[in-house]
């Protein structure tokens, strides 16, 4: 049986919405339709159904986005019956005038999605915003009516956009027919605007230009703030004021870092309040849209072998391990003020072990998912400072090329005591975490750029093959590993006996390569969460309480590091980071598990 038509973007998706262009304008219905079918001219009959209960939702789900809702005159049932009886004799008719019936629609029931990227001329925009809705385009996953809009301080045309974007575009490396077609088809939506983010009458300007592409549609309005958290409110304010949907929802998708600590983040979150509702508030952690993350869920709540080992009862210890081959070369400056724990351990690696530790929720549903994610970092134990490592990475010559120190950099401070690199032991005081050690270790110039979730098992009680191992149980140690990037993988490592005649024990790998098992393209995260966003899925998004938990949890140590100028240990760049992390690690009878893997 044929696939419906837009699932050639996601097949399957958490929101309640069939159609990925139905479920982007805004309309979405309370419960979910079941519909597994497309024959031709059976979809206009299940569209007429699935029109007339939308429009009989539309204003409530408006307001739920908390933008102004306007009275829509529900279709009646005679009309949506005589709807449908048309639908089907035109699919028995002829595909041809089922296509021209398709192409029906009164121009107000139908809808736009404007997307204003704010701070359009910085690097995050050109790398990944831009790149990351021209890949949503290439796989047909935005609406026929979208837009989008570049908004910065900087004077530019619309040509000069355009040309800047058209150096970060790429197509899929599987799918590359039409690849220049497609980028102009792309680019020719693409539009600019300059102005102020304090300037109220600049987004006036700004909204008459959009209401102009928006052609009097139901206008959908997504602003993503590509700039410095200093200037977040002004901005929100002048684009709600003045930019906002008058008849459609509105949306705010915001950067990190959110604050600095608990009174910062609790400020910020109260001015983001006055105008918006949480509901508008996108608050994006790109972690989150990392494939293996996502696929953190299904491995364990799909896979009766893994549900039940998930607990105290089988696990030793959790390391969560980020590392970059990199030091903060351009962007001192800005590192120096948030280090390594407020820039990946607040965010990126507790939002993982979140996901990770998290109970079974109710369903799938954002709210569901995001309560056990906040009753997981609630459960956590105050960190203490003989629990937390922290270093900083120094000048190295190796193969006679120096690299520098992090003082080196010209826009940080030479007695900078800012860690580059941390590591912290955490605990969950619960029923099925409780005494089991979470290891994080982040770090910058290390020897290796790596993320990943490592488990450890408890060692096999009793175990009749342990002379063969000798001393040293920890080689007999089962250990999943999930491997977020690069080169993404899943594998188990277990023992098992060499072939032969003696009996010699081996330890490999239980391995899921993804560039071996899958032939397409991983996307990248800001596609999901930019489509996640458009569609108005929240789940991997950061809700306020949440946020107001993990900085309950890091606030005070990071306070205490900060007021007691502790010095970080200092390592090579390009080493495998302080030797404390090690020391830390001991102290709960762990081994890291990224010490001499296989590569």
């Amino acid at each position: 049986m044929a696939s419906i038509p837009s699932t050639n973007c996601r097949s399957y998706s958490y929101s309640n919405c069939l159609f990925c262009s139905s479920s982007i304008n805004g309309r979405h219905q309370n419960q979910p339709t079941n519909l597994l079918f497309s024959i031709p001219g059976l979809t206009f009959l299940a569209k007429a159904s699935i029109q007339s209960q939308r429009n009989s939702h539309l204003n409530e789900v408006l307001m739920q986005d908390g933008a102004v809702a306007t009275p829509v005159t529900p279709v009646g049932n005679e009309t949506s019956l005589e709807n449908m009886k048309d639908g089907l004799l035109y699919s028995v008719t002829s595909t041809e005038e089922f296509n021209e019936a398709d192409r029906i629609d009164i121009n107000e029931n139908e809808s736009s999605v404007s997307i204003t990227v704010v701070g359009a001329s910085g690097d995050l925009a050109k790398k990944k915003i831009f790149p990351a809705l021209f890949a949503l385009y290439y796989e047909d996953c935005l609406p026929k009516h979208f837009t989008v809009f570049g908004y910065a301080r900087s004077k530019m045309t619309d040509a000069e956009l355009r040309n800047m974007v058209s150096k970060t575009l790429t197509c899929r490396i599987d799918k590359r027919e039409n690849c220049g077609e497609k980028m102009d088809q792309f680019l020719k939506r693409c539009f600019y605007h300059s102005g102020q983010y304090d300037s109220e009458d600049n987004f006036a300007e700004l909204d008459k230009k959009l209401k102009e592409h928006e052609g009097g549609r139901v206008s959908n309005r997504l602003f993503y703030l590509s700039i410095p958290p200093n200037i977040f409110i002004d901005a929100v304010r002048c684009a709600t004021s003045t930019a906002s949907s008058g008849n459609g929802w509105t949306r705010v998708i915001v950067e990190k870092p959110f604050g600095r600590d608990s009174e910062s983040s609790a400020s910020l979150t109260k001015s983001l309040k006055q105008y918006l509702n949480e509901d508008q508030i996108f608050r994006i952690d790109h972690y989150l849209g990392k494939e293996l993350v996502e696929n953190l869920s299904v491995l364990r709540f799909s896979n009766l072998i893994f549900e039940p080992l998930w607990s105290r009862q089988y696990i030793r210890n959790v390391q969560l391990i980020f590392s970059e081959d990199f030091g903060t070369e351009g962007r001192g400056g800005y590192f120096d003020n948030y280090g390594i724990i407020r820039d990946i351990m607040q965010n990126h690696l507790l939002q993982i072990l979140a996901l990770f530790a998290m109970e079974t929720p109710v369903s799938l549903d954002a709210e569901d998912i995001r309560n056990e994610k906040v009753k997981v970092v609630r459960s956590m134990r105050p960190i203490r400072l003989e629990d937390v490592v922290v270093g900083q990475y120094k000048s190295h010559t190796k193969g006679g090329v120096t690299y520098p120190a992090y003082t080196d950099d010209k826009t940080v401070p030479k007695n900078s005591l800012t860690p580059t690199f941390a590591a912290a032991a955490l605990f969950i005081d619960n029923a099925r975490w409780d005494g089991v050690p979470f290891l994080m270790k982040a770090g910058k110039a290390l020897h290796t750029k790596r993320a990943e979730i490592r488990v450890q098992f408890r060692h096999v009680p009793g175990n009749l093959y342990n002379r063969n191992f000798g001393t040293d149980l920890d080689r007999a140690t089962n250990e999943l590993v999930i491997r977020v990037q690069p080169d993404e993988a899943i594998y188990l490592k277990i023992n098992n006996k060499v072939p032969g005649l003696g009996m010699r024990l081996d330890r490999s790998n239980l391995n899921l390569h993804y560039a071996a098992r899958y032939s397409n393209e991983i996307p990248d995260a800001y596609e999901r969460l930019l489509l996640d966003a458009i569609e108005g899925e929240r789940r991997l998004f950061i809700r306020s309480d949440e946020l107001d938990a993990a900085w309950s949890l890091f606030t005070p140590v990071l306070k205490e590091i900060e007021e007691k100028k502790i010095i970080p240990e200092y390592y090579p760049y390009g080493s495998r980071g302080p030797v404390g992390a090690h020391y830390l690690a001991a102290r709960y009878n762990v081994r890291w598990g990224d010490v001499g893997i296989e590569q």
